[in-house]
């Protein structure tokens, strides 16, 4: 077999960087090379070709989560003038719906890495630069000050109960639950908070 140019050999990275982010959301960053590397469709063997160690795949497939266009939900980027109620509270049902949670590998990677950071500390250090900016990024676009990271954090937590309860009623219940609190008594608010900050004015 002849010897895979550069060009061959970036592509074969970046691909394989794809698939780990794929794989260690839907399985945790203790997915084993040999099965990523089967995923992927090259040897085991060329993965030191291509990463200095699995950390280092580890690494780039955090990051890439964050920068990948195609994963879901969309986070817009741009400031809307008009309609940014109506684009929060899609990004909300689109966010805490059936599809994303049953998508791990494709959904969000703030979800999507929270526990494996959460368990690993050398990991969580690597990594914190790039996780903690997209928080209050996505934060920011939900809402000004603490409200954006009161949402977020919300639609987080709901997300990763139902995941855990998949297969139960009361997966979906989290799920509406959480798109009520957020959707139908304003931004953040839950109907308890939202009448005691009536009763209060």
């Amino acid at each position: 077999m002849g010897r895979v140019s550069k060009a061959q050999a970036q592509e074969n990275r970046e691909h394989v960087v794809a698939v780990a982010s794929r794989m260690f959301r839907e399985q945790g960053i203790s997915v084993r090379i040999a099965d990523l590397m089967k995923a992927a469709g090259l040897t085991h063997g060329a993965f030191y070709k291509q990463f200095a160690s699995k950390d280092d795949l580890v690494d780039k497939a955090i990051a890439y989560a964050f920068e990948d266009p195609t994963a879901h939900p969309p986070m817009p980027l741009e400031e809307c003038a008009e309609g940014c109620e109506a684009v929060r509270r899609t990004l909300i049902e689109q966010y805490l719906s059936t599809w994303h949670r049953d998508h791990t590998g494709e959904g969000c990677p703030v979800a999507g890495f929270a526990a494996d950071l959460g368990r690993s500390p050398d990991q969580a250090t690597r990594s914190q630069d790039v996780y903690v900016k997209a928080l209050r990024n996505r934060a920011a676009r939900l809402g000004s000050d603490d409200n954006g990271m009161v949402q977020l954090c919300t639609m987080v937590g709901a997300l990763l109960l139902a995941r855990a309860t998949r297969g139960n009623p009361i997966s979906e219940e989290l799920l509406q639950a959480a798109r009520a609190a957020l959707t139908e008594t304003g931004p953040g608010r839950s109907e308890p908070q939202a009448r005691r900050l009536t009763e209060a004015e």
